[in-house]
């Protein structure tokens, strides 16, 4: 390589992927010149081009989606009660007093009166047909907003069936309202225990799998209604979520110096999450996308002597550092940019 004399020469050096060493030499005039490496890294991987997702990764809590507290709709003493964990669906028991079972029913208006013969308009009398037909009762009934002759044969022929005396009216005593199966998280009463009407048997919860972070107000950007997020589980597996509540109220800090915080609720939409309860997990959210740039694992960056990143090119054999400019990461990965470089172009990676 020839120099042009009587102008000052300062070399800079760098360890390349290949631990090998390539020297820049800069003149005096700001032109910088390389000197390339005798043999070319161990290992390569192909510069990619594509689009790359910059993410930020949070803290968050794995739990159960909703929360209902279930009360005693009797007077009596608790004689069975359903385990911590158990799920409970349609015309299952959720508790039983004095051995009469007040059995689970899906709806969203709390029984609120007692149904019975000649009771009408109002969504809770439908509520009661439209489970009765899905438990198998009511061959002739119309599900409609009126308590019938029909509907009365039916819930005789139910209350038979569970254990209740065959009145042919519904109280509260026989049935609560939820909209879905509930899970048992919490119980509040114990097999022996008195109870009275409104008094809390157990909470419950959703079966639906949620995450719940308490993210920095500083980065509440990163959080929008509906977007994609992955979440990593104890024990390593990745799964796929989506934002479904950011909350519009900042929290105080939880101690002195810390930074307030707002609530996020991110609902799974990956299978086999497991059965953990208030389990702690790493939700990856996104803070942007690029589109259509070039990109290397991360791995294949050089910190150079004088500031910045370079990476090795090789070819034919040869190895040569050229200086990169980075952009964002995501999934391992880094955008690159610099002149002369193109997608497929093999760049120099450790040994592995």
């Amino acid at each position: 390589m020839k120099r042009r004399k009587g102008l000052l020469l300062t070399g800079a050096a760098v360890i390349t992927a290949g631990g090998l060493v390539a020297a820049f030499v800069t003149v005096g005039d700001g032109a910088a010149e390389e000197a390339a490496p005798k043999a070319a890294a161990p290992a390569t991987t192909p510069i990619g081009k594509g689009d790359l997702v910059d993410t930020t990764a949070v803290d968050g809590t794995l739990t159960y989606a909703g929360e209902h507290v279930i009360k005693s709709g009797a007077s009596g003493t608790v004689t069975a009660l359903p385990k911590e964990g158990r799920v409970i669906r349609r015309g299952r028991a959720l508790v039983r007093i004095d051995r009469k079972p007040q059995v689970l029913m899906y709806g969203t208006v709390p029984l609120y009166r007692t149904l019975q013969l000649g009771v009408s308009g109002g969504p809770d009398v439908k509520q009661l047909e439209s489970n009765l037909k899905a438990l198998g009762y009511g061959d002739g009934m119309t599900v409609d907003d009126t308590f019938t002759y029909a509907t009365q044969q039916a819930v005789i022929d139910w209350q038979d069936a569970v254990g209740h005396t065959e009145t042919g009216a519904v109280d509260q005593s026989q049935v609560t309202f939820l909209p879905a199966a509930v899970r048992v998280a919490d119980l509040g009463a114990a097999v022996g225990d008195s109870v009275n009407p409104g008094q809390k048997v157990f909470t419950g919860s959703g079966t639906g799998r949620v995450v719940q972070v308490d993210l920095d107000t500083g980065d509440s950007t990163l959080a929008r209604k509906g977007a994609a997020v992955t979440v990593e589980l104890p024990g390593g597996k990745v799964v796929k979520g989506k934002i479904s509540m950011v909350g519009t109220t900042a929290k105080a800090p939880a101690q002195e110096g810390g930074s307030s915080t707002i609530d996020v609720e991110i609902k799974l939409t990956g299978k086999n999450t497991g059965q953990f309860d208030q389990a702690p997990v790493r939700v990856n959210l996104r803070s942007r996308r690029v589109k259509d740039v070039l990109h290397v694992p991360i791995e294949a960056l050089l910190a150079l002597s004088e500031g910045g990143y370079g990476v090795e090119i090789v070819e034919n054999g040869k190895a040569r550092l050229v200086g990169v400019k980075t952009g964002a990461y995501g999934g391992g990965r880094v955008e690159i940019s610099g002149q002369g470089l193109a997608e497929g172009m093999q760049v120099g990676v450790p040994a592995t």
